[in-house]
């Protein structure tokens, strides 16, 4: 990480740490309004960013909040890009374990018969 680097471009920054893995993905996101930067909807990706800053958006169908911790000069392993923010986002809540439903268990010899696949699908709801 550089030290005199001040700012950098929202879809450099996001892309530098690992959120998306092009820095075009990246860039669509942002376009399409849905990244907030300190709250404000930003829709362009050349927005400049700086330590300090909040960022709101939407990765894989769940709302991520971090605060910029730092500038990074490249695009670095893991441990690199997750230095360069604070994970904010709220745990999810623990899974009760009471309404999982066991998955049924095929109790006979070999594969199943496309009978017995079929009672499968219907139970687990995939058909």
């Amino acid at each position: 990480m550089s030290d005199q680097i001040q700012s950098q471009r929202l879809d450099k920054w996001l892309w530098h740490a690992r959120f998306f893995k092009t820095r075009t993905l990246a860039g669509r996101v942002i376009s399409e309004g849905k990244v907030r930067v300190d709250g404000t909807i930003v829709s362009k990706p050349s927005r400049a960013v700086r330590a300090g800053m909040v960022l709101t958006f939407t990765q894989a169908k769940e709302v991520r909040v971090v605060c910029i911790e730092g500038i990074g000069d490249r695009r670095g392993p893991a441990p690199e890009a997750q230095a360069l923010y604070t994970d904010l986002t709220p745990p999810k809540p623990p899974k009760d374990p009471a309404k999982i439903a066991p998955r049924p268990v095929y109790e006979g010899g070999g594969r199943p018969t496309k009978k017995q696949r079929r009672q499968l699908d219907r139970f687990d709801g995939l058909e």
